[in-house]
């Protein structure tokens, strides 16, 4: 009966309440003749409305009607569809969830009754009733047509709810296992010359050896043969190519394309010497592999080894010989370096735009739950044989029967192992092909959340409860390392199994921690008792710690967070900052585990923690000279008499240190939600241009306070300082004295002694000052590159300057006078200073022969006579070769003779007259970058040397340790080391190589 016109007809109406989205196409297809008999029948209504995707079954069943042989075979399948609701849920179910089994189904239309029996013994199969399922098969396509048939009982006992996921995973290995099997008896079948001659063993590793899994994933396996005779019969040689042979065609049946298309792919890549190795071993030579050469992940992937196919006592003897070697792996040497680097999580190979959608590799994703398992088992399974299981839920639940982790925690990885995994088994069965991405395509959102019984918004709440679980993991992750630890040492869980003294050690010992028993002890003391300040260091505690061991020394890390803490405890505001702010704790921790100097300044002064959160601490934005000087100025004012005012002074320089250190470290080391800083350069400028500006505002507090100490308002001669070197050209490092000179000019009514007797005390005074002995570092003023150096006056007149300027100055002198720039006093005489020595700097008729032999040869000296004793040359960032002298003195050249004609050169920053240089066509455009690139690198080594020793160096420093700090600040990872030191050799030969051709090469620049 047709509808009157304008009106929706109420099947379109039932249709729409069942859950079908395209009620229009359902309902034509309900009008096919194959539904005919069943058409009014509300139970399949029904039936087609419970699955992931009524119209999707819909068609699919339509399909599988036309696909019958006869009314006969398509009355029969309908009759059971009404009546035995165990198929129809089943089979409809099936249909709901996966077009590829559909389409398996239209080509085999007898398959459906595989689903038909309801028996105990169907509801749980083994191995056994899979290779009964598969014995039938004599050819790959039949393996195929079998295998999916198979797969259709598994797939619908999983949608109907018989199975769980962890069931349904165990299935799938069980039938990957008679697969294999299977495959191996039809290779033996086509070379029985090949069976005769070797035994093999067929090792499952990765999800297929650990029960658990997915609906299409390849198969991870290891194959060791043997030869099958004895004494002079064993030709080990012949053996091992037959079963070569055995192998590779057991992998080509499973994993080529028939036209019944492939099963999956058989990966054997977890071998020994992986893809290079050879594919079948001896069980003598995977176990000399495994004791020579092996690294730590080859030992994780062990975790899950399981004989499936082939000879089963070469298979028990393989795991009986590898086994043991498992449980050592944590006392390797290189064991914690391993882990740390295991434990960063790889998403640089997933594409961005796929790292919010990775279900199996994103944050807070199936690998952190597998690895942070896997972890624990390497290290506590050695004393522990409960926790020896392949499967990551049983070890989860063992870990927690055994104290390893908290009871709760585990449940809730649990519940959130099993929501993903559901998850990612939904997502793979639509098409039955390999993908850990959840969809874009709303209507697939739609089918998943449906299959998983989210009905009323089955889109919103999958991906409400996707985002909830991921978060859950991500808590957890760490807290599932950490949370015993506290728990061993605060004792507050009545009843609840806690870690061993000697388990807790061994965790912290793989973790990183060098001192595992005053690691031990600094938790104590944070997290033991019942008052609040301990109540949210427990909360803190299992993030930060993993944080600390993050780093190159979560020891220093932990001992310096208890000292702050120790500290500030009783400070309302501090554990509240690092509790409600979410970037504060994070960045505590990669501070306080970074080295020594940011930390050494936080502990002078604790309250500064305040500015790494992200609130209104005035954040880690360095200040600009203006408002730091406004500040200096201000508190000097406030001061009673000089030596309090510079102790002010000193205060702010402390925190402003702080401040410029914690950025440097944290846009370095990156945090987990914000990208280390892709640009060195950027890094380096800031921190240069950070430090330089705070000296500057620094001088001109002290230089106020000891001028108004003695003289009052006004000085009997006009005074001003000059930055020379680092500090005129913005470049100061974290341990670099302030390079400056001192101008003066008395003023009308003064003498010219008075005038300098006032100069010399107000210099004599601001250095002594400024090194007082103090809970803050001392600035230390070094006025050397003034004329005739130490020799010379400390202080002249500018009328002296310019008369020794105008008959006796060096090459040299007009070489240093290129960085010099007015920082502190007498603006006016500041200006006047610069206007006559500009002229010098950057000399009309640029440079002479004789005066760029006199710089070379003076460079050259320098090169030969100050390098200290015994230092590696390729490895000294200042005087080695492509170092920073090397650039500084190859830009300065190009400005010495070239600086008249190009204002562009007329800076004091190095990288900006290098730009310049390169604008004006001095210097070509690669060799530019190449310099640059040096230079900042350079820096950046200094930089790190600084903050990880607490005091200045030039070369890298030779405690592991420490080099392993630097190399963490520079973008290495935990064991690359050599790889820094390489990459710094590279890069410095390369610039050396520039330098050679640009400073000391003969043709004109």
């Amino acid at each position: 009966m047709t509808a009157a016109p304008g009106r929706r007809s109420s099947t379109f109406t039932r249709l729409l309440r069942h859950g079908f989205t395209d009620a229009s196409a359902a309902e034509r297809l309900l009008e096919s003749a194959e539904l005919t008999p069943v058409r009014a029948d509300p139970v399949l209504l029904d039936a087609l409305g419970a699955t992931a995707d009524p119209d999707l079954a819909l068609h699919g069943l339509v399909r599988l009607l036309e696909a019958q042989p006869g009314p006969t075979a398509r009355r029969e399948l309908l009759d059971t569809l009404i009546a035995a609701k165990p198929l129809r849920d089943r089979l409809l179910g099936v249909l709901g969830a996966s077009a590829a089994l559909a389409d398996h189904l239209a080509r085999h239309p007898g398959d459906w009754r595989a689903l038909v029996t309801y028996e105990p013994h169907d509801l749980h199969p083994g191995v056994a009733e899979f290779e009964r399922g598969l014995a039938g098969a004599d050819d790959p396509v039949s393996l195929r047509v079998a295998y999916r048939r198979c797969l259709l009982s598994i797939a619908a006992r999983d949608v109907c709810g018989t199975t769980d996921v962890a069931q349904t995973a165990a299935e799938l290995a069980d039938l990957a296992t008679a697969t294999l099997r299977a495959a191996l008896r039809l290779a033996e079948a086509a070379a029985p010359e090949d069976a005769a001659r070797c035994r093999l063993a067929v090792i499952a590793m990765g999800k297929c050896g650990g029960h658990e899994l997915n609906y299409v994933s390849d198969v991870d396996v290891i194959f060791v043969g043997e030869s099958a005779g004895n004494g002079a019969d064993a030709d080990e040689g012949e053996a091992l190519r037959a079963a070569t042979r055995l192998a590779s065609h057991l992998m080509r049946i499973c994993s080529e394309t028939t036209v019944e298309g492939s099963i999956w792919p058989v990966d054997a890549n977890l071998r020994p010497e992986g893809r290079n190795g050879p594919l079948v071993r001896t069980l003598s030579s995977h176990l000399a592999y495994y004791q020579r050469w092996a690294k730590t992940w080859e030992f994780q992937a062990l975790l899950k080894a399981r004989p499936v196919a082939g000879d089963p006592e070469l298979g028990e003897e393989y795991l009986a010989a590898v086994g043991p070697l498992v449980w050592q792996a944590a006392e390797r040497e290189n064991f914690v370096a391993d882990v740390q680097k295991m434990r960063r999580r790889v998403v640089e190979n997933i594409p961005a735009a796929e790292v919010d959608r990775q279900l199996k590799l994103g944050p807070g994703g199936l690998r952190d739950v597998e690895f942070a398992v896997q972890l624990l088992q390497l290290v506590h399974g050695r004393a522990d044989a409960s926790l020896r299981s392949g499967t990551t839920l049983d070890a989860l639940e063992a870990l927690a029967a055994g104290g390893y982790v908290g009871r709760a925690d585990a449940a809730r990885l649990d519940e959130a192992y099993r929501f993903l995994r559901s998850m990612e088994h939904r997502i793979q069965l639509f098409r039955l092909r390999r993908t850990h991405l959840v969809p874009e395509d709303e209507a697939d959102l739609r089918r998943v959340g449906r299959s998983l019984g989210l009905r009323t918004d089955p889109v919103a709440g999958l991906v409400r409860e996707w985002r909830r679980h991921a978060a859950a993991v991500r808590r957890l992750h760490e807290k599932l390392f950490y949370r015993p630890l506290l728990d061993a040492v605060a004792q507050l869980a009545p009843g609840e199994a806690r870690l061993s003294p000697e388990a807790a050690r061994e965790r912290l010992v793989a973790l990183g921690y060098a001192d595992p028993a005053a690691a031990l002890r600094h938790l104590e003391a944070l997290a033991s008792g019942v008052s609040r300040k301990a109540a949210i260091q427990r909360t803190l505690l299992p993030v930060l710690l993993g944080w600390f061991a993050d780093s190159a020394d979560p020891d220093a890390g932990l001992l310096n967070f208890r000292k702050v803490s120790d500290a500030l405890g009783k400070t309302p505001w501090y554990l509240r900052l690092l509790r409600d702010e979410g970037a504060a704790a994070e960045n505590l921790a990669r501070v306080l585990s970074a080295g020594r100097l940011a930390p050494d300044l936080l502990l002078r002064a604790p309250e500064a923690v305040a500015l790494l959160g992200d609130g209104d601490g005035g954040g880690l934005t360095p200040r600009g000279r203006a408002p730091l000087e406004q500040e200096i100025l201000a508190a000097v004012g406030r001061a009673d008499d000089a030596a309090q005012a510079v102790r002010a002074a000193r205060g702010v320089r402390r925190r402003e240190l702080f401040r410029t250190a914690a950025a440097d470290i944290i846009g370095s080391y990156g945090t987990e939600t914000h990208s280390a800083e892709a640009d060195p350069g950027a890094l380096v400028d800031r921190v240069g241009g950070a430090i330089s500006d705070l000296t500057a505002a620094t001088l001109a507090g002290t230089l106020r306070a000891v001028v108004r100490d003695t003289w009052g308002d006004t000085l009997p001669t006009r005074f001003a300082i000059i930055g020379m070197g680092r500090f005129g050209g913005h470049e100061l490092g974290y341990g670099s004295d302030a390079d400056v000179i001192f101008v003066h000019e008395p003023r009308e009514g003064a003498g010219e002694r008075e005038a300098a007797d006032a100069a010399n005390r107000v210099v004599a005074e601001m250095r002594r000052l400024l090194q007082l002995p103090s809970s803050d570092p001392p600035l230390l003023i070094d006025a050397d590159l003034r004329p005739e150096g130490r020799s010379g006056p400390l202080v002249r007149t500018l009328k002296s300057y310019a008369a020794y300027y105008r008959r006796w100055s060096l090459v040299w002198e007009s070489h240093a006078l290129l960085r010099a720039e007015f920082v502190a006093g007498d603006e006016d005489l500041g200006r006047r200073f610069i206007e006559l020595i500009d002229p010098l700097r950057y000399p009309a008729d640029g440079l002479g022969d004789d005066a760029v032999r006199e710089i070379r040869r003076l460079k050259a000296r320098m090169e030969s006579e100050r390098l200290p004793r015994g230092a590696d040359p390729r490895l000294h960032t200042k005087l080695g070769p492509g170092g920073l002298s090397d650039v500084e003195w190859t830009v300065q050249l190009m400005q010495l003779r070239h600086g008249a004609a190009e204002p562009g050169l007329r800076t004091t920053r190095t990288r900006e007259a290098l730009a310049a240089a390169r604008a004006a066509g001095l210097v070509g455009e690669e060799d530019a970058a190449i310099l640059d690139e040096a230079w900042v690198l350079a820096t950046r080594v200094r930089n790190a040397v600084m903050l990880v020793r607490g005091r200045a160096g030039d070369t890298f420093p030779p405690d592991g340790r420490e080099l392993a700090a630097v190399g963490r600040y520079l973008g290495y990872g935990p064991g690359h080391a050599g790889d820094m030191l390489d990459a710094y050799r590279r890069t410095t030969r390369r610039a050396r190589a520039v330098v050679e051709e640009l400073f000391y090469g003969a043709a004109e620049r």
